[in-house]
């Protein structure tokens, strides 16, 4: 087994066309000498994009999800759900925080995150050393597999946009509320045009930028945080 945890890469074709995109670029401005600048331009652009890509996938969102969590003021022996969990990046960083409590991750195991499975998950909880107060289901965000108000925090990183609906997007929103206990909390990082219409849904939060850390390729794709807490 690894001796440590491997999260893989978030939607991985992006990054590649990113950077494919940015090398045919760049030949074409040594190819084409009337448009060399334009396309130099852009070669460079998509080349950074894929850069910046990487190093948030890899490394960025790490330090920040680090952050929130301190931030949450766990006590230790909370019930935390993650919602489209994946490999575990937020959960086992989550678990790590709950030696007496327990961590809980729930995803379709879709093909938005390279390797996602809940074997792989589970390995890397092992790998980390926190096996004993992680589990994973499989379960729709929509409609999660919960008894209501059986968990004192809720957190999501980048998953509910995938929902392709907005009514499905409002349905996760609703379904974190339902299994939250009251003055439990909601944590939720997402694309900051979808946070901005989560607080207005939940009637609660002010969304805030989560800086270059958590950008996918650049600004125009960067996430932001929406904390909210169940009355």
């Amino acid at each position: 087994m690894s001796d440590r945890p491997h999260y893989g890469i978030d939607a991985p074709p992006l990054p590649f066309v990113l950077g494919a995109a940015g090398a045919a670029c760049a030949l074409a401005a040594l190819r084409l000498p009337a448009a060399r600048t334009p396309l130099a331009l852009a070669g460079a652009v998509l080349l950074a994009g894929a850069g910046v890509y990487f190093h948030t996938t890899l490394r960025g969102k790490f330090r920040v999800w680090d952050e929130i969590l301190d931030g949450t003021g766990l006590r230790g022996d909370e019930r935390l759900l993650d919602m489209g969990c994946g490999r575990g990046a937020v959960l086992i960083a989550a678990a790590r925080r709950l030696p007496r409590g327990r961590a809980v991750g729930v995803d379709l195991w879709s093909f938005d995150q390279s390797g996602n499975r809940p074997d792989a998950t589970l390995a890397n909880a092992a790998a980390a050393g926190v096996a004993d107060r992680v589990e994973v289901q499989t379960g729709d965000m929509t409609a999660l597999p919960f008894p209501d108000a059986s968990f004192d925090v809720v957190t999501s990183a980048m998953a509910i946009h995938n929902i392709p609906s907005a009514e499905g997007r409002r349905h996760a929103l609703d379904e974190a509320v339902r299994v939250l206990r009251p003055g439990g909390r909601l944590v939720i990082a997402d694309p900051a045009p979808f946070t901005r219409r989560y607080a207005a849904h939940l009637g609660q939060g002010t969304p805030r930028g989560l800086g270059p850390r958590y950008w996918y390729s650049g600004p125009w794709v960067a996430a932001s945080l929406l904390r909210a807490v169940k009355s």
